[in-house]
Order: C-alpha cells, then structure tokens, then sequence
C-alpha cells in the first residue's frame, strides 16, 4: 500500500506545472537540480533584472573601470551582508515575536531549517530578496559611478545571489563534490544544519565567520544543538508567539530526515495530510 501511494503521488506530481512541483535535493541528481534551479522563478527573475541592468548601463553607462569597480565592490559586500542578516536577523529570535513578521520568518528560515532539502524553501522570497540586494549594492554603485554604477553593482549582487543559491543547493544535494573547497564549504554548511546553528553562517563564503569568530567544525562543538532544527522555536516559546505554530499546523520535531520517513517525531504537514 504504501509502494502504490508513493507512486501515485509522484505520478501525480510529475503532472504538474514545474512551478507547482516539490523538489527535495536529497533525491536529486545534479543534472535535476540544474533543469530545476534555471526553472525557479526566483533565479528568473535575478537574471531579468540583471539583463536590465543591462539596459540601464547602456542608458547610462559610466566609465570601464568605475563599471567593474562599483560591480566587485558589490562582489566584496555582499559576503558581509549575508554574513550579518543570517546571524541577527534569520537567526536572531526576534521575528517570530512580531505577529506582523512571524510569517515572513517561517517562510524565509524556520522552514528551511524545519526541512533543509526542501528546494522551494530553500529559495529566498523575492519580495525580501531583491529590496536587500539592491540596498547593499546599489548605494556603493552609486557613489562610484552614477546610475551605471549603480546598475553594475547591482548585477552584481544578482548574479552573486544565484551562484550563493546554486551552491546552498548543491551542499544539500546527496552527492559528493569532486572539489575540496566545495567538500569544505558543503561540510560546514551541513554542521550549520544539522548539529549547531550558532555559526557557519557565510554559505559559500566563511571569511567573516572566521574574522568575528562564528566558524567551527564539528570536532569543535561534538554535541548537537537542541534547537539546530527549530531554531529556539519550541512548544514553550509558541506559548507567547504562537503565530508560526499556528501558520505551521504545529511545531515538527525530531531529525527532518527521519521524520520525513515516519520513523521519529512529528510533521504537521504529514499528519494533515494522512488526516
């Protein structure tokens, strides 16, 4: 019975508009991901807007070097940026307790965390995304060369931010990279998620946790974190912030691998479903 209900749904899965389809990158291969990743509507729309940028420096273009100045400065903030929104805002235990922006929490982190192979949380939501990109960026473009400047920069965090989520896609991938930096950056990502959440919060990029001293490995903290996978948000904080149980169906517990099989712990999006 339950070979024969796997197989329904994912025949009725692969009916689906691609857009409407679950991805889970621990059953992927790599060329999946690719056809998956250019059909995600996130990294369309970093690519349109970058192809604008485009224009906008045809428009109003600036010097070749104050172009590729204002565009590597982005290249060289954008890591920093990253580094800190992850730590004090994704992090940072905060959101949830604003009913206002306990939604966006959920959908930004809590549920990346709750289900990390899970692609379509994986992404970032466009509507926080790109207004963070284009402040990082777009200031520093400005003041080097104008509106081209501007454009440049920004291109340049777009494009950063595609190559930042095709790479958090391959750290949950289940295939071993070929190269060590990307084994080094998939190891550290994966001990992020899976055994403490205070730290490795650079993605592909651990400089700053090294700098303000928020880089380990996991011989370094041995014993797992016990809000790795809830990020603090447990049953007793939901007492006094109950807006992301109550958007959730309730509160999932245990590994998210396990609990994706049934065998430990409790997925509210299962049991609404077996319900």
């Amino acid at each position: 019975m339950m070979t024969q209900t796997t197989s329904t749904t994912a025949a009725d899965e692969a009916k689906l508009p691609f857009w409407k389809r679950s991805h889970y990158l621990d059953r992927m291969t790599l060329k999946q991901l690719i056809v998956a990743y250019f059909q995600h509507y996130t990294i369309i729309a970093y690519l349109g807007l970058t192809a604008l940028c485009v224009v906008a420096f045809a428009i109003w273009p600036t010097t070749p070097l104050r172009a590729a100045a204002a565009f590597f400065a982005a290249l060289i903030v954008y890591p920093l940026v990253w580094h800190l929104l992850h730590q004090y805002v994704l992090h940072g235990q905060w959101m949830y307790k604003i009913k206002p922006l306990a939604g966006t929490w959920k959908r930004i982190h809590y549920d990346h965390h709750q289900d990390p192979n899970h692609l379509e949380v994986l992404f970032g939501a466009l509507h926080t995304t790109v207004p963070t990109i284009f402040l990082a960026t777009a200031p520093i473009g400005y003041a080097i060369g104008g509106i081209g400047g501007l454009a440049a920069a920004f291109a340049g965090g777009l494009l950063t931010t595609c190559y930042y989520e095709f790479m958090h896609c391959i750290q949950h991938l289940a295939f071993k990279p070929k190269w060590k930096w990307v084994q080094h950056m998939k190891q550290r990502h994966v001990e992020h998620h899976y055994f403490d959440e205070d730290g490795n919060f650079g993605i592909t990029n651990y400089t700053w946790d090294r700098l303000l001293g928020t880089y380990y490995e996991k011989k370094d903290r041995p014993k797992r974190s016990a809000t790795v996978f809830n990020l603090g948000y447990d049953e007793e904080v939901a007492k006094q912030w109950p807006w992301v149980k109550d958007l959730s169906g309730g509160i999932a517990s245990g590994h998210p691998r396990r609990r994706a099989m049934g065998k430990e712990g409790f997925d509210p999006n299962r049991d609404k479903t077996a319900a």
